[in-house]
């Protein structure tokens, strides 16, 4: 009689996430919950020695990272290899003029940023999110990706461009093995404003009088839509404060209400 053979049971891999724009913000925080639900992370920004640090936090891995540099990119995906999940959070916005007042090298930098080095990120590491088998791209989009405000107009069409990207990426990887998904936050305090407005006294006006997201609401759901069964996509997750019912409406209280 054959002596009965027991195959053992096969640890599932670990999927690895990278992340831009990981040096603060929603990227820092899709970080850590990407690392809490298992992920192997890689923290990925121009500011790679606060990814170093956040990679010593989480026990995963960083990386220096310039969306907008076509070497700088080739040179990230040469250092990490193959990818499951790449999350888009490296961007931003310049300036609240209006469109009579707009500097056009401002939005071409935002342009450039947002949509452009979501491109040069995205066919840097397509092919290794291919050979997993169950690849993820997430992109950070924003409510100014369908809706309008006074002094967006640069920001705005840049976000509209994102949300048209996301599109047609689900269009063009339909029958692949690759999700994706856009989320579209509302009001989130980070240091988005200050970095837009100039200052942290201008930011703080913002969000004065609500509560708005934190950058750990929007990586809880993040997380969320990465650990969903690989037949499952969240086409587009739009989350808001409560006290925000679109761009243009948002309920203050006053100060000592």
């Amino acid at each position: 009689m054959a002596p009965q053979t027991t195959d053992a049971p096969q640890t599932p891999r670990r999927r690895t996430a990278l992340v831009t724009g990981a040096s603060s913000g929603i990227g820092a925080a899709t970080v850590r919950a990407l690392a809490a639900a298992g992920f192997d992370t890689v923290a990925a920004a121009r500011r790679v020695e606060r990814c170093e640090e956040l990679a010593r936090e989480v026990g995963g891995r960083a990386v220096a990272l310039d969306v907008t540099d076509a070497a700088s990119v080739a040179a990230m995906a040469a250092q990490v290899g193959d990818v499951d999940v790449v999350v888009h959070s490296a961007g931003g916005a310049f300036g609240s003029d209006t469109v009579e007042n707009g500097d056009p090298e401002g939005w071409k930098a935002m342009y450039d940023v947002n949509v452009v080095g979501v491109l040069r990120v995205h066919q840097a590491l397509l092919a290794g999110m291919r050979r997993g088998g169950n690849g993820h791209v997430v992109v950070l989009g924003s409510i100014a990706g369908f809706e309008v405000y006074p002094g967006g107009g640069g920001y705005t069409a840049v976000k509209h461009g994102v949300n048209a990207l996301c599109r047609t990426l689900r269009q063009e990887l339909l029958g692949e093995p690759v999700r994706v998904t856009e989320i579209a936050p509302g009001m989130v305090e980070t240091e988005f404003s200050v970095v837009r407005l100039g200052s942290a006294e201008a930011a703080g006006k913002v969000y004065q009088g609500l509560t708005p997201l934190t950058a750990e609401d929007v990586a809880d759901v993040i997380a969320f839509a990465v650990t969903r069964p690989a037949h499952v996509d969240l086409d587009k997750v739009v989350l808001r404060p409560i006290a925000q019912a679109d761009a243009a409406h948002v309920h203050r209280v006053p100060p000592g209400a």
